[in-house]
């Protein structure tokens, strides 16, 4: 009974703490105006939101004690529409270079339509079946003049006294196959870019397309370049010191299969190796990396280059490895100084 007495009395004094002076009319403003502007309103409704989905403690609108509600904080009202409204988490991604690259605003894709991903898989479907149509063309008629494609690219080495073999029946005739297939599809590489690139064109924005014309001429111009180097220069250095360093003991003749692998591996690989520069300037312009980034880990770049030289090239002299890597590390910096230029 002592506890029951005990309890009761302790509720009736709380309910008597928490209704007092209700009628005064010099406590009704400060009851009223705790939500007087849509701003608390709003500041109250997120700190409510947050707080349900745990994202951490935050000091914001804490209610009067109960047992003095009469007792009014001056400007606390102030204080709280002086806060700075929340910030939501989307908006704050929305900001980064990559959710804008990979999620564009409707009104940036100029030729926007919707389709269903059975007319992209059709359309898809026409784009390779006419890109394979050009490279076949390509190497039919890359085929008609294989022998004069052969001895164009026997002639590194053709001054230096090495004869070619046929070590194996249709060796030969395989080889010009392989030949016309390398050069079919050099020739027919400009048709493919142009497949590519009108299969994506509707899904670019207006700042994209500004830098499709410029980094396609310059892939095409750098891979083009990487196969009049590897032509001019890395091919005869490499196959030069081959002879040299196996002269007055062994007569250089070399299976004609085995030599064309090694030249057409290594043209390829060196044009393809020259597209850092293009690679650079994508990264830059989506905000994955700057160009301050790129040049301050130039002394990684040096080892990179030379590892990168060792896989690309299919021989393992030094000298070629070295030619190699030397370019490669020209137009990293060149690339580097390029997207820093742009301002990214």
């Amino acid at each position: 009974m002592g506890s029951t007495s005990t309890t009761s009395s302790a509720l009736v004094h709380h309910f008597r703490l928490t209704t007092r002076n209700l009628d005064s009319p010099t406590k009704r403003p400060h009851a009223v105006n705790f939500c007087s502007s849509w701003r608390e309103a709003g500041l109250r409704y997120a700190v409510t939101q947050r707080r349900s989905k745990g994202l951490g403690r935050l000091s914001a609108l804490d209610d009067s004690s109960d047992d003095s509600p009469t007792e009014s904080t001056p400007g606390a009202g102030s204080a709280v529409e002086d806060r700075p409204p929340a910030v939501s988490f989307e908006q704050e991604d929305r900001a980064s270079p990559v959710y804008e690259f990979l999620y564009p605003r409707k009104e940036e894709l100029p030729d926007d339509k919707e389709m269903t991903i059975f007319d992209h898989l059709e359309e898809l479907r026409e784009r390779i079946f006419v890109s394979v149509l050009a490279v076949g063309a390509a190497i039919l008629g890359c085929f008609a003049f294989s022998k004069d494609l052969i001895v164009f690219l026997e002639a590194p080495v053709k001054t230096q006294g090495v004869r070619f073999l046929q070590l194996a029946p249709g060796e030969f005739f395989f080889t010009t196959l392989k030949v016309s297939g390398y050069c079919g599809l050099l020739l027919g590489s400009p048709v493919i870019l142009y497949e590519i690139i009108a299969f994506v064109l509707p899904g670019l924005t207006k700042a994209e397309r500004r830098f499709l014309g410029p980094i396609v001429f310059g892939s095409s111009l750098l891979f083009y370049a990487g196969l009049a180097f590897s032509y001019w220069v890395l091919t005869p250095a490499a196959l030069n010191f081959f002879v040299n360093y196996a002269e007055g003991v062994v007569e250089s003749l070399w299976s004609i299969d085995q030599y064309f692998e090694f030249v057409l591996v290594l043209m390829f690989s060196t044009g393809l190796s020259f597209q850092v520069p293009v690679i650079q300037l994508l990264l830059g312009q989506v905000g994955v990396v700057s160009g301050d980034q790129m040049l301050s880990i130039w002394r990684y770049v040096v080892v990179g280059a030379v590892v990168a030289a060792a896989v690309v090239t299919p021989s393992t002299d030094p000298v070629t490895q070295m030619l190699l890597a030397t370019p490669l590390l020209g137009l990293y910096l060149g690339g580097a100084w390029m997207v820093k230029l742009t301002g990214r």
